[in-house]
């Protein structure tokens, strides 16, 4: 199944793809102080007394010790009862508990009701922290999911144990190491398919559309997924470079992507990709702004509850790109460290914006040790653009809805900054695009194609038929091909997809029915009820263009992966088109300096 966030994501998380893990604002890394050096990084200094930089490894103790003086007695009090309440629980509730899970219940109703970025990690996940900020894993390269009572593998990465071995996108996992899926928890497969690398696992699938069964011994290996997925040159000399993630080291891999285009390829403008990139390092993040803006420019501060936290952050080198023109893409799952790039480059009129209006996530997390292997990731400051805004949407520490949700920040609160050519931007409502282009619909039917898995089905029953097709960039569904995906749609039990206004209908017909207005006109009713009723190949027709693209990616993902889609995807990305417009008219140098 293709991930509905991001057509173009392909990359392996456990049993959800990579992309999806990073974009997810629950699950992604968000901005993070890592104390480490960088040959692009800065170093974080102190706004009020730079003489203090000595002190900020024991940064984890000031920050928890000045909460703890302060609230010496509530929060002894708290620990006692809790402590209390705990022990009296063990021993007198009438059936048996496990401790442990117990208390991970509380912890986790206990961060949740804080931000969903500040998270307590059991020794058994700590694993998942550490992959946010490398982008490593130990496994085979591969992507899992449920789908019709089946396991499937649904990513395949080239070049690494699950792909050598010859598993492709379709096949289906039965057992791990002998034991049979169907008697293990969903949630445990990914556990059992990771591993150090090196270790052996034994792999049973089933080819698709084949019943035998096979098994293969697989070596462990270590997963490390780029940062840059793709690069490549498009028209009119412009650069692209697609940024998925800022883990360890995604600003070497972008660097060394721009020279590629510059150097070799002779780009002449550059688009920098950010849509779905839910973040991840913040000094990452810094280093990457570095290679478009020269030394000594502010990129980012940062306030907390204490002064430690009181912090800016500068570019400590040479700008590679210091004069080109520069696009950069982003998207509603732009979240983060996409967002500090962006929004200084904007404020510094570096680049132009183009997309969707970002996330809006201005917090800034840290991961703290505690017991027994455990750890905590918690929210520790807020984090600033240049022009001084604050791009957090979401106001957690104010009144909460009915159901708890934190709101939106107040439009009254909503405050004007100005770029430093003068061009006003806003806080509290994520980057807003200098350029804005609509999202393409993601259209009910297609919705349900994709979560009935009616699509994958297709893709992996037509695929199996064919060896090859033609290259990404001219392959295309014939009408034969569209005819057989109808057909095979009409006889698929599996697919299921309603629309909004069913579902509107459904209650509206109660409602009338409770007021005897349903009697009035039974007909008038039943007319509209059959004319809301799903009919496949009127549906079907009537979405064709973005029901047979996806179709064409889900095939084309099978013979070449993600680069194959990237080829295919581009010329047909409207936002790209438009951004390479922007650049190449001079829309560009007016928007910049605020006079269009």
């Amino acid at each position: 199944m293709r991930c509905l966030t991001s057509r173009r994501c392909a990359y392996p998380l456990s049993h959800s793809c990579i992309k999806c893990f990073l974009a997810n604002p629950t699950k992604t890394e968000p901005v993070k102080n890592e104390k480490r050096s960088h040959p692009l990084a800065t170093l974080p200094t102190k706004k009020k007394n730079r003489s203090k930089l000595l002190l900020l490894p024991f940064l984890g103790l000031l920050v928890a010790a000045v909460p703890v003086r302060e609230n010496y007695f509530e929060l002894s009090k708290q620990l006692e009862i809790m402590n209390a309440l705990f022990r009296e629980l063990n021993i007198f509730y009438v059936d048996e508990i496990q401790p442990g899970a117990l208390m991970e219940t509380g912890i986790d109703a206990m961060v949740s009701s804080l931000d969903p970025y500040t998270i307590y990690y059991p020794e058994s996940r700590v694993e998942d922290l550490r992959f946010m900020s490398t982008g490593e894993y130990g496994g085979i390269g591969a992507s899992i999911q449920m789908m019709g009572g089946r396991h499937l593998f649904i990513d395949v990465l080239p070049e690494f144990p699950a792909a050598k071995a010859g598993i492709k996108i379709g096949d289906e996992l039965t057992a791990v190491d002998g034991m049979r899926l169907a008697d293990v928890e969903e949630d445990l497969i990914p556990e059992m398919l990771q591993g150090a690398s090196g270790t052996e696992v034994e792999v049973g699938f089933i080819r698709n559309a084949t019943k035998t069964e096979e098994s293969v011994v697989m070596k462990r290996a270590k997963i490390k997924l780029p940062a840059v997925p793709y690069r490549t040159v498009l028209r009119d000399s412009t650069g692209y470079v697609a940024l998925s993630a800022f883990t360890r080291g995604s600003s070497f891999e972008l660097r060394q992507a721009i020279r590629y285009l510059r150097d070799s390829v002779g780009m002449k403008q550059l688009v920098v990709d950010l849509r779905g990139n839910g973040g991840g390092l913040l000094q990452e993040s810094i280093s990457i702004v570095n290679l478009f803006i020269g030394k000594g420019e502010e990129v980012v501060s940062t306030r907390g509850k204490t002064e430690e936290w009181e912090k800016s952050y500068s570019t400590m080198a040479d700008a590679l790109l210091p004069d080109l023109p520069i696009a950069v893409l982003i998207d509603g799952m732009s979240a983060s460290a996409s967002e500090i790039v962006s929004g200084t480059l904007q404020d510094l009129d570096r680049a132009i914006i183009v997309g969707q209006e970002s996330f809006g996530k201005g917090l800034v997390q840290q991961s703290k040790q505690l017991a027994y292997g455990t750890k905590l990731k918690v929210t520790v400051a807020k984090y600033y653009t240049p022009s001084g805004r604050c791009i957090q949407r979401l106001d957690y520490g104010g009144n909460r809805g009915e159901d708890g949700s934190a709101r939106a920040v107040a439009d009254s609160l909503i405050e004007v900054f100005y770029t430093r050519n003068g061009r006003p931007v806003v806080d509290g409502k994520g980057v807003q695009p200098d350029v804005p282009t609509p999202l393409p619909p993601l259209g009910y039917v297609l919705e349900g194609l994709y979560e009935s898995g009616t699509l994958f089905d297709f893709a992996n029953a037509w695929t199996a038929q064919r060896d090859s097709i033609a290259s990404p960039e001219a392959f295309a569904l014939t009408e034969a091909d569209w005819m057989e995906f109808v057909g095979f749609t009409e006889a698929n039990a599996a697919t299921q997809y309603e629309s909004q206004t069913s579902i509107m209908w459904e209650q509206l017909k109660e409602v009338a029915e409770d007021e005897e207005v349903y009697t009035l006109d039974p007909d008038a009713f039943e007319q509209l009820e059959v004319a809301l009723q799903p009919n496949i190949v009127r549906d079907l027709q009537e979405f064709r263009e973005q029901i047979q693209m996806s179709l064409e990616e889900e095939i084309i993902m099978r013979y070449y992966l993600q680069d194959g889609v990237f080829q295919w995807s581009l010329p047909r990305d409207s936002t790209v088109s438009t951004a390479i417009q922007m650049l190449n008219s001079g829309q560009y140098e007016m928007i910049l300096a605020g006079t269009e």
